[in-house]
């Protein structure tokens, strides 16, 4: 049985018994058995495609593994609810991309006060220049970079990747093309072209 037979074609792997349906109020079925899947075993099938999705979104490994390591125990510390859920791993998702903001958030915060207590310099200006070329890829605005890594490197629907950043498939959709605008750009491959 090839990864695709046994993943429901969707080139993702999920727990056995887990459903890709839209995550909402009614992710919570009162009459719906638990997943027979224990919380080792999901961590076990979910880390390694998390943990290649946050290093694309959040552009540094640590980072990524921080976040991961967090949604994951967010998860097991309600992991008696999450596995009724319609989409446990749509709720994964969805608690490391809040991990993911609040981060940044966080850090951007720290920064302005940090900035404003330190003059700005040429070794500033050029250790920003540098951090830009190390980028690469990371080039893009991070919800632009998220929206592509799920739906072009994950092959999430865009309705599966708006649950995960949560806001509108519409909005997924025109991230998603803004960042491959970015990534053509960034690349110098002109619209009509294709990526190297």
């Amino acid at each position: 049985m090839s990864r695709m037979d046994a993943e429901g074609g969707s080139g993702r792997r999920d727990a056995p018994g887990v459903e890709h349906a839209p995550s909402g109020p009614d992710d919570l079925v009162e009459d719906r058995p638990a997943l027979s899947v224990s919380f080792e075993d999901f961590y076990e099938i979910e880390h390694g495609a998390l943990f290649g999705a946050l290093v694309l979104i959040a552009g540094d490994r640590q980072e990524a593994e921080d976040i991961m390591q967090d949604a994951f125990l967010r998860v097991w510390e309600r992991w008696h609810l999450v596995q009724s859920f319609a989409n446990p791993t749509g709720y994964l998702y969805r608690t490391a991309m809040n991990s993911f903001r609040m981060r940044r958030r966080r850090a951007r915060v720290a920064s302005r006060h940090a900035i404003r207590r330190l003059r700005v310099t040429k070794e500033l200006d050029e250790a920003e220049a540098r951090h830009e070329v190390d980028r690469g890829l990371a080039a893009m605005p991070p919800r632009q970079r998220a929206a592509v890594v799920l739906t072009e490197l994950l092959e999430f629907s865009s309705s599966e990747a708006a649950e995960a950043l949560g806001v509108k498939p519409a909005t997924v959709r025109k991230l998603a093309q803004q960042g491959r605008d970015t990534l053509r750009r960034t690349l110098g491959v002109p619209r009509g072209g294709t990526e190297p």
